[in-house]
């Protein structure tokens, strides 16, 4: 415990995350690219405030933005985002005004009316080889480009305020080998052949892990949390089976975590998966996962209050407010009486960041968004009513 003491924003969250009450449960706003504003919804936002800033984009997939300063500093944000900086060379090329081919060869369009870019073309499709998946013009994880400036920007995030700092690196081997190879291949690959589907996947951990290691080696003593994504779930349960993933996917998730750990022993993993994932957090537990975001509550079996139970004492909760029914459709009463149970659920004994399930959509009402996170500061003071 705190004691009356305000505590440094870092100190609230390392407290938080350590499974420690802070003074009050720290709060997220944009400190990963999962976890921000689309800019849409942030527009608006900026003219409700009357704030004039640029609109710098986080993710061009998903289209977040960066949070101007003064939006954090005004909810009294805890985090800061740090991400890698694109390639000198082999990064996005834009195929037209609406596509784009990215680093890895996964071309993307954002169709007339859509908020976000869709997957258009994969380009390990169909039948492949694996010397196919060799001669796949890989990204180049030493690019220079990638961790230029770095250091500077987080030495002045420190300046600033001691916030903790988030550094979100690449993302893991599910997400990418699901674009290159295709959804429907890659299911295939996971039930019927899955040397194929392991070969493709170690060529994008090699690329991950020295991306990753090079990131770390630049600002990994300067962070708190580092933070990474690969979606496991639907709404209904895991992608896969727990055999499957334990199998297949968990001996690669851990190389990743394992070289977190040694390079950032001071720093929490966090991971970033959507959905079901009930099934999976044991193994995710196991292979040194220290932070689930963002609590997909309206999944099945992601009630907060069961998590919390069976697994709070081992992880910490970052999200959990609900981005499908309560934010888009709710009045201000009623987002205010979510954060208000999603912190009596997980708050207790530390191990809660407040923030969204997910990147706060277009339809979300803008007072909406603001009730989010001032009932966040509001609600959140230890000890817990």
């Amino acid at each position: 415990m705190s004691g009356n003491r305000a505590m440094t924003h870092r100190e609230r969250v390392v407290a938080a995350l350590n499974h420690r009450e802070p003074d009050r449960v720290p709060i997220d706003f944009g400190g990963s690219r999962c976890s921000s504003l689309h800019v849409a919804g942030y527009e608006r936002l900026k003219r409700h405030l009357g704030i004039e800033a640029p609109n710098i984009i986080s993710d061009r997939m998903m289209q977040p933005v960066f949070i101007d300063e003064r939006i954090l500093q005004r909810f009294d944000v805890d985090t800061r985002c740090i991400v890698p900086n694109a390639p000198d060379r082999g990064g996005d090329q834009q195929l037209d005004p609406i596509t784009y081919r990215d680093e890895w060869g996964v071309t993307r369009t954002q169709p007339p009316g859509s908020y976000w870019y869709d997957l258009k073309e994969s380009p390990l499709i169909g039948e492949i080889t694996v010397q196919d998946i060799v001669r796949h013009p890989w990204p180049d994880p030493e690019d220079p480009g990638r961790t230029r400036g770095l250091r500077q920007r987080a030495l002045d995030l420190k300046k600033q305020g001691d916030y903790a700092l988030v550094l979100n690196v690449t993302v893991g081997v599910v997400h990418i080998s699901q674009y290159l190879r295709g959804f429907q291949d890659w299911f295939m690959d996971m039930a019927a052949d899955q040397a194929l589907m392991g070969a493709m996947m170690d060529a994008i951990l090699e690329v991950n892990l020295v991306t990753s290691r090079n990131l770390m080696r630049e600002v990994g003593d300067l962070v708190d949390i580092v933070f990474t994504g690969d979606d496991l779930g639907t709404q209904g349960g895991p992608q896969i089976s727990p055999a499957t993933y334990a199998k297949v996917i968990k001996p690669r998730h851990a190389r990743y975590f394992r070289q977190v750990h040694e390079m950032c022993p001071h720093a929490k993993v966090a991971l970033h998966t959507c959905g079901s994932v009930y099934a999976l957090l044991p193994d995710l537990i196991d292979i040194g996962v220290d932070v689930l975001n963002p609590i997909q509550v309206g999944a099945a079996e992601m009630e907060p209050a069961r998590l919390k139970a069976k697994f709070g004492d081992k992880l910490s909760f970052w999200g959990a407010i609900d981005s499908q029914q309560v934010l888009p459709h709710g009045s201000v009463d009623d987002v205010r009486a979510e954060v208000r149970r999603r912190i009596g659920e997980l708050g207790h004994g530390g191990g809660y960041m407040v923030a969204a399930v997910h990147n706060i959509q277009p339809d979300v009402p803008t007072e909406n968004v603001i009730a989010l996170y001032e009932a966040a500061k509001e609600f959140g003071r230890y000890p817990l009513q």
